[in-house]
């Protein structure tokens, strides 16, 4: 299956609260859209692996994605280097997207930066075709993606370009909620995190009303661009 879009995340939920809004708009349009992450969140306070993937499968369908897939990297202590690379060489060559997305450059959280380079560096070694990858015992093709994106997380970051996702808003807090032992829960006994302040999700619709600001409309998602995107029509920019 060749997707339009990749998007990778270093924890399950990342990529529904930094570009849910996004993805939704975009398989609304037609567009087969994908999600890797890279760890299943096990060292997360609130809780466990399991848990996470149910909520993580329950997302999935609810933003109608192509695929979705782990490749269960070490939370917190995964690496930079070849094994790890590889490895995310391997699902960009399987999925061959036109874009990717990736977690924010950098962000309170370590993992989330990692992830970052990470990923741009599987991107540019994905396209070498003397590095050798295989599925499932074939020699896989090189593929290297047109555009990669960094969606913002926790840091505030000036974005490149917004996605309005005013008319997907609804859906993108329902499928945050997905994530139910993660966030405000008044009958939970687990232990309070910053995520499952009572403060937090209302900071998610006021980032995306922010966003939404300076192209007047009421909420968008903001990305960093990995290098200067091109335009072929400067009338259809918001």
């Amino acid at each position: 299956m060749q997707l339009d879009i990749l998007v990778f995340s270093a924890h399950p939920d990342d990529v529904e609260l930094s570009c849910g809004g996004t993805v939704i708009k975009h398989i609304a349009a037609g567009k087969k859209v994908g999600v890797v992450d890279l760890t299943r969140g096990e060292k997360g306070t609130r809780g466990t692996p399991e848990t996470r993937q149910q909520e993580a499968d329950t997302a999935s369908r609810l933003m109608g994605l192509s695929i979705r897939e782990n490749l269960g990297f070490d939370d917190c202590f995964f690496a930079v280097d070849k094994a790890h690379i590889v490895e995310v060489v391997r699902m960009i060559r399987k999925y061959r997207p036109k874009v990717v997305i990736a977690n924010a450059i950098d962000d309170r959280h370590p993992d989330h930066g990692r992830a970052a380079r990470l990923v741009v560096e599987a991107i540019f070694y994905s396209g070498l075709v003397k590095i050798e990858t295989l599925e499932n015992g074939v020699v896989q093709e090189a593929w290297r993606p047109q555009s990669l994106y960094h969606y913002i997380q926790d840091r505030f970051m000036k974005p490149d370009f917004v996605v309005d996702i005013s008319d997907f808003m609804e859906r993108k807090i329902e499928v945050i909620k997905a994530f139910s032992s993660q966030f405000h829960d008044p009958n939970s006994t687990e232990p309070s995190t910053y995520i499952s302040s009572e403060r937090f999700m209302p900071g998610i619709i006021a980032r995306a009303a922010e966003l939404g600001n300076p192209i007047a409309v009421k909420y968008a998602e903001g990305f960093i661009a990995a290098r200067i995107p091109g335009v072929d029509d400067i009338t259809a920019l918001a």
